[in-house]
């Protein structure tokens, strides 16, 4: 394991039944394969030396030698070898026959495990042949010139580097109480599955259900390796499924009805695993009285470390497949938190600040929205522009456009008279376009919105979003404060989105038109004047940098705890280029944007102990009441330092 992750293969060799020779160099030259590429640990079907199709061929004795005698050349083969390789073999216990995973590595079985659940029903005969490992009392056997202990005990096996991983067998999975929960619950980190499952009519679709959930429901990575091609096809077929999970995404998969062997690579993130383990207090309690026998493997030569896995540059952004839903679902959120907050106070009035930029569009659809779902009138939306210095026309128009097209009260109050008295008041040079200049503006318009809810009787709904509230890129009880924030869970990536969402499906002609411009406006808060042509001069993602790479910290450093040099290696990685749906940014950038993420981001907690209500949205929140308590003047040194060695 380097940097948190560690790489591992599921390998689907061809196979002839019952040719445990053939079989082997099929194994063998996967082995060699994987160990070139630098993979820790790989797994194989089930059976995978005699083929599992063999069915009364296990009865045969000469059948479960070769196994045996082929078990002892893969010693021989793996002895100068790193790689842990965990293959299927059958295995004589005294009376018994048993349908086993050998852990193999350097010429050695670190341990056998033997299958749980046998499937006797429909088209599987298992316990025709083989007995359960529920079946098996302690016994020490001699299997391929080595001493075994073999039990029905979980064991969890630990790498040199400290990453423990369980194993089961293909029906393991599909029984009500998999082994790999108690696997896990002892401490394994991820689970390797040998498998034989033929293919059905929508069983794959159901495959790939259970594997991520049971990933989920136990916070592991899963490896899974299914037989292929070279089983026999009397009666069922064998696809060759390739799979690995990490906590309920599938990372990787092969491909299936394949001819030919193929082995499914990735690098499991086990440093992301752990922190969700022990940021779930659920997980932590329901581990008590679970134990495993430990076995430790050997000591292996650590190679470069390459970051091979995709790394999504937009973490917050649903899956093209699912914009539509998910983007729905978001605004249902947002919509029942403010419906409760408006039926709790008997208010049928907002009032909020349009400036036609992204995030006040967003909090206008969210009203709008619930004022439809509460059967209230639009005309208790009061929207108020509030020009200043530095509003543009292009932003004063399109938040006049909107409002006409949704069909909400209007009212504009222009806010340079009274901000100029105001400097006048506290004997501030309108000139110096500084942090007073700009502030002044900024608390002037939320002082306009909170007198007019109450003369209204109203609540002021809050426009700021998470990504500002992570860089404290707002106004100390200025627009920092409302009686509702709606976007305070949503970064301002995923606003682009949703804002498209309504735009492209739920509106057309002139509110189309608006939606699309309002995008596409760069984003400013418009507090220092426009330029000469009448344009916007204060672009924000030029003064705090781009959100999208902020966004990318934040997801990663609030919800897995990632240190600065991990968020900069994937970031380095997201950011490369190869992505259409962002730019690339060199490492010098990536390195000047995240030091000014951190340096922000701790100290502007000020901002965030005092937030208003609003509703969590995703699995990322800085509400001081539930996701983020930090303290207000807790030292960033650690971190920074981090970022300069970098």
């Amino acid at each position: 394991m380097q940097n948190g992750f560690i790489k591992v293969a599921s390998a689907i060799p061809s196979v002839k039944v019952a040719n445990c020779q053939y079989n082997l160099q099929q194994i063998e030259s996967l082995v060699a394969t994987a160990e070139g590429k630098g993979v820790e640990i790989i797994v194989f079907p089930e059976l995978s030396v005699t083929g599992y199709t063999c069915q009364d061929l296990f009865r045969q004795q000469l059948l479960l030698e070769q196994a045996e005698l082929s078990v002892m050349k893969l010693l021989d083969f793996t002895r100068s070898l790193d790689i842990i390789c965990i293959i299927g073999i059958p295995v004589i216990s005294g009376d018994l026959l048993l349908n086993c995973a050998a852990v193999i590595q350097k010429g050695s079985i670190l341990g056998v495990v033997p299958k749980t659940f046998l499937p006797n029903y429909n088209e599987f005969y298992e316990k025709r042949w083989f007995a359960s490992s529920q079946d098996l009392k302690p016994t020490e056997i001699r299997y391929a010139g080595t001493k075994i202990q073999l039990t029905a005990t979980p064991k969890v096996f630990r790498t040199y580097d400290g990453v423990c991983f369980g194993v089961e067998i293909c029906e393991d999975v599909w029984a009500p109480v998999p082994p790999s929960n108690n696997l896990a619950m002892a401490g394994a980190e991820i689970i390797f599955n040998l498998s034989a499952s033929d293919e059905l009519i929508g069983k794959h679709a159901y495959l790939e259900t259970l594997l991520s959930q049971q990933s989920a429901r136990t916070i592991t990575g899963y490896v899974y390796s299914s037989c292929g091609f070279g089983e026999s096809t009397q009666d069922v077929v064998y696809g060759g499924n390739a799979i690995i999970c990490e906590n309920g995404q599938m990372i990787e998969s092969g491909e299936r009805f394949s001819l030919k062997p193929q082995m499914v690579v990735s690098q499991i993130d086990v440093e992301k695993l752990r922190n969700e383990r022990r940021a779930n207090s659920t997980y932590s309690n329901a581990q008590r009285g679970f134990i495993a026998d430990f076995i430790d493997t050997m000591p292996a030569e650590q190679h470069d470390f390459k970051l091979e896995r995709y790394i999504d540059p937009l973490p917050f952004i649903p899956d093209s497949s699912d914009m539509g839903d998910s983007c729905s679902e978001i605004f249902s959120i947002q919509v029942m938190g403010l419906a409760k907050r408006l039926v709790h106070t008997g208010c049928k009035t907002v009032v909020v600040g349009i400036s036609g930029g992204l995030d006040s569009t967003l909090a206008l659809l969210v009203c709008v929205k619930t004022f439809d779902k509460l059967g209230l009138s639009r005309k208790g939306i009061v929207g108020v522009t509030m020009p200043g210095f530095g509003t543009t026309d292009r932003t004063h128009d399109n938040a006049v456009s909107l409002m006409d097209s949704l069909g909400i009260t209007q009212k504009e109050i222009n806010i340079s008279a009274s901000v100029k008295q105001h400097f006048l008041d506290i004997e501030h040079d309108i000139n110096v376009h500084d942090v007073t200049y700009e502030n002044s503006q900024a608390r002037e318009r939320t002082q306009i919105l909170m007198d007019l809810s109450n003369k209204l009787g109203g609540l002021v709904i809050g426009t700021g979003d998470l990504s500002e509230l992570a860089l404290g890129w707002a106004t100390y009880n200025g627009d920092h404060m409302s009686m509702y924030g709606v976007n305070c869970s949503i970064p301002k990536t995923l606003i682009k989105y949703m804002v498209r969402h309504v735009a492209v499906n739920e509106v057309d002609g002139t509110a189309r038109e608006t939606l699309l411009d309002i995008i596409d406006t760069p984003i400013s808060p418009e507090l220092i004047p426009a330029d000469e042509n009448g344009n916007i001069a204060q672009k924000t993602e030029d003064l705090v940098g781009p959100y999208e790479l902020h966004d990318f910290f934040l997801y990663h450093f609030l919800r897995f705890g990632y240190r600065p040099a991990k968020l900069f290696m994937l970031a380095k990685k997201a950011f490369d280029g190869s992505s259409e749906a962002v730019a690339a940014y060199d490492d010098d950038t990536i390195k000047h944007w995240l030091r000014e993420f951190l340096r922000r981001f701790f100290n502007q907690q000020f901002k965030r102990s005092c937030l208003p209500d609003g509703p969590k949205v995703g699995s990322v929140s800085l509400s001081p009441r539930g996701d983020w308590r930090m303290p207000t003047d807790a030292d960033s040194t650690l971190w920074l330092q981090e970022v300069d060695m970098l």
